[in-house]
């Protein structure tokens, strides 16, 4: 039986939204259980079987991209679903279209799912630290169509800031946009510092209009029962961050 996470936010009643877990599926170790990456060495007949558990919970087959920590952002509603590999080249996904299901794979990166207060448009964001400091969040806040002050945002699991050291680049990749960003980097001996993916999150967010961000705080890399986490385990499965809007 897959375990889902629903996310936990003020949005309208048109918005559904899901985060699967690493429950519930046919994959063996080190993918066990319910990978749902094509991408990462797992067997592709489980693979299909835990996208096709996933279907039946959705209105649609999810619009999988091919995720490559940039800034793409693509309306999901444009793509013809294509065979594996997943071909679309892109770090998000927006639409405004009812049953189209926007996804993004992790473990360990940010996933951000969005939506407006009115329910026009809703997408979802892969935000590893280089998409997030390139601009991913703004770029999916500029395509949903919607003034961003109408727009809420969720930061659904990801490798929290007690397990995430990085070295001076990446802190000066986000110093280089926002001197501000200092905040979210501690001190882990030299050239080396402890980053917080949610809260630099919120201040790209914030930067860029949305004044409602929820969720947050849940550490892939702690939680081995619930999550997949790269950087605890190195070969290892995907879970699902999924948002779509009913008619």
């Amino acid at each position: 039986m897959s375990e889902l996470i629903v996310p936990d936010w003020p949005a309208p009643g048109r918005v559904r939204a899901l985060v699967t877990t690493r429950a519930g599926g046919v994959s063996a170790a080190p993918y066990d259980s319910f990978n749902l990456a094509a991408h990462v060495g797992d067997e592709a007949a489980a693979v299909d079987e835990n996208r096709a558990r996933l279907r039946h919970m959705l209105p649609a087959e999810p619009v999988w991209l091919n995720q490559e920590h940039g800034t793409a952002v693509v309306h999901a509603e444009e793509i013809t679903r294509q065979a594996r590999p997943d071909a679309v080249c892109a770090d998000a996904s927006v639409t405004s279209q009812p049953s189209v299901v926007c996804a993004v794979l992790t473990a360990d990166c940010l996933p951000v799912l969005f939506c407006d207060d009115a329910a026009m448009a809703v997408g979802a964001a892969h935000a590893g630290w280089r998409g997030l400091a390139a601009g991913v969040l703004e770029a999916s806040v500029a395509n949903l169509g919607v003034p961003p002050h109408t727009v809420l945002a969720w930061l659904g699991p990801a490798i929290g800031p007690a397990a995430f050291q990085v070295g001076s680049e990446v802190r000066e990749a986000f110093l280089r946009a926002d001197p501000g960003a200092a905040v979210a980097f501690l001190s882990d001996g030299p050239g080396r510092w402890m980053a917080d993916l949610f809260a630099l999150a919120r201040m790209r967010l914030t930067r860029a209009g949305v004044v409602r961000i929820y969720g947050g705080g849940q550490c892939t890399h702690a939680d081995a029962k619930r999550f997949y986490s790269y950087r605890r385990d190195g070969q290892t499965g995907r879970f699902a961050s999924l948002i779509w809007l009913v008619p």
